[in-house]
């Protein structure tokens, strides 16, 4: 598809510096963006890029100031991150969709599939399954007896949906993510031997909520694990059983939720954090990466380290650490000098 610099400025209620009929037909990074290329620039560090840069239009903030002559057709908005953000969603709507069920695959009979369904080959839907309508399950997926899929929802291939679990509306779950296995859970016989405790549970997964690829959200033990609104989870994260993600939280790459823990509101959660069971975390609270969590946080805690520590605290601690060979052998010349 080809635009031209008015229409995206059309689109992105934009400012034209240039040549309004200037078409692009590629999206592409500032620094490797070619002729008929659309690019942006939101951070400073690619600044030098925009003199050099041989896209035909670049996407930039109204408060740019512009030191010397470029080729590029400019288009000034408010926010050049978020208009780039919103230009890449409008272009994937303008994708065409499929839409029907692909052979070979199965559909149980008793399956209720909404409108404009789109079902890829060798996928598995059970008996009592519900989809929405718009929604796009690709090739190898497997949806569990009486799950739930709201509309407009994308399940990529190889997702793995148990039993009884509910998929809100526009939600997207990536590529070999399990949703509904059972929770990690196990009691001590008088023989010290370990028995599964069953897992009767589900998962409940709420409206505009992302889950990134190779992720695994348990099913609970009695009641369900819930992931609320909004909330982001990034590739090979660990959500245990009865666990609650408050809305609008994010939760990078490779980190765990241990049983029974509830995560507030909009709070910000590092790669490979581990968050250990049974705990409450606030709302708006900011754990760094790598951190080990063993107890609950008040609401806009910023955190750091194993055992957690506040941010500060650790920076501190951390200056006196990297001195610790430096102190050892002061005291040690100190001991000798007694």
């Amino acid at each position: 598809m080809i635009f031209t610099a008015q229409q995206i400025s059309d689109v992105l209620e934009g400012t034209i510096e240039g040549d309004n009929q200037a078409n692009v037909s590629a999206l592409a990074k500032i620094e490797e963006a070619q002729e008929g290329s659309l690019t942006f620039l939101a951070n400073a560090k690619y600044k030098p890029y925009l003199y050099t840069t041989k896209a035909s239009i670049v996407i930039i903030n109204q408060d740019f100031e512009i030191e010397k002559p470029i080729s590029t057709t400019v288009i000034r908005v408010k926010d050049a991150y978020k208009a780039f953000s919103s230009l890449l969603e409008y272009y994937h709507q303008l994708k065409p969709k499929k839409v029907g069920v692909e052979q070979p695959s199965h559909v149980n009979p008793s399956a209720k599939i909404g409108q404009d369904v789109y079902i890829g080959a060798f996928s598995y839907i059970s008996e009592n399954v519900e989809i929405g309508d718009n929604v796009q399950i690709h090739p190898n997926a497997y949806l569990g007896a009486k799950v739930t899929v709201g509309n407009n929802s994308i399940i990529y291939s190889g997702v793995q949906i148990y039993d009884e679990c509910v998929i809100g509306d526009n939600c997207i779950i990536h590529s070999g993510t399990i949703i509904g296995s059972d929770g990690f859970g196990f009691a001590p016989d008088e023989q010290g031997e370990f028995k599964k405790v069953p897992q009767i549970g589900n998962v409940i997964v709420e409206d505009h909520v992302e889950i990134g690829a190779t992720c695994t959200i348990d099913r609970a033990t009695m009641g369900s694990t819930i992931i609320r609104k909004g909330v982001k989870l990034d590739n090979q994260v660990h959500i245990a059983h009865n666990v609650e993600v408050g809305e609008h939280t994010v939760i990078a790459a490779q980190a765990g939720v241990a049983g029974s823990s509830k995560i507030g509101k909009h709070c910000m959660i590092g790669g490979q954090v581990g968050i250990s069971g049974h705990l409450n975390i606030g709302d708006k609270v900011k754990i760094q990466a790598q951190s080990g969590v063993g107890r609950n946080l008040k609401n806009d805690a910023v955190v750091q380290g194993s055992p957690t520590l506040g941010y500060t605290d650790f920076n501190r601690s951390y200056v006196h650490f990297k001195n610790l060979p430096k102190i050892v052998k002061e005291l040690e010349d100190i001991k000798k000098i007694r």
